[in-house]
C-alpha cells in the first residue's frame, strides 16, 4: 500500500477509534492526530493479529485490514486516555 494510502487508511481507522472510544462525548482531535493514531494503531493491530493468529497480516485497502486497523486505534487510544487520566491531564 503506497504513502497516501496509509494516510487516508489511517484517517478512518483513528476517527473510528475516536467514535468508539469516546462516544457522545468524545474530544475532538485534529486530522493529524487521527491520522497518526490510525497508522500507528494499523500497526499495533497488525502486531496484535500476528501473535494471536501466528499469521502475518498484509494490509491490503479491505474490510478486514481495515477492521484490525481500527482495533488497533482503538487499543492504542483506549491506552491513551488511560495514561491521561491516571496523570490527571484531563486533555
Amino acid at each position: 500500500m503506497g504513502f497516501f494510502a496509509w494516510i487516508v487508511f489511517g484517517a478512518i481507522a483513528g476517527w473510528a477509534a475516536n467514535l468508539v472510544i469516546g462516544g457522545r462525548n468524545r474530544q475532538r482531535q485534529g486530522c493529524l492526530v487521527s491520522v497518526l493514531v490510525g497508522v500507528v494503531g494499523a500497526a499495533l493491530g497488525g502486531l496484535l493479529y500476528r501473535l494471536l493468529t501466528g499469521e502475518e497480516m498484509t494490509f491490503e485497502f479491505d474490510f478486514q485490514s481495515l477492521g484490525v486497523a481500527a482495533l488497533g486505534a482503538i487499543v492504542l487510544l483506549g491506552l491513551l486516555r488511560l495514561a491521561q487520566g491516571r496523570t490527571g491531564n484531563p486533555r
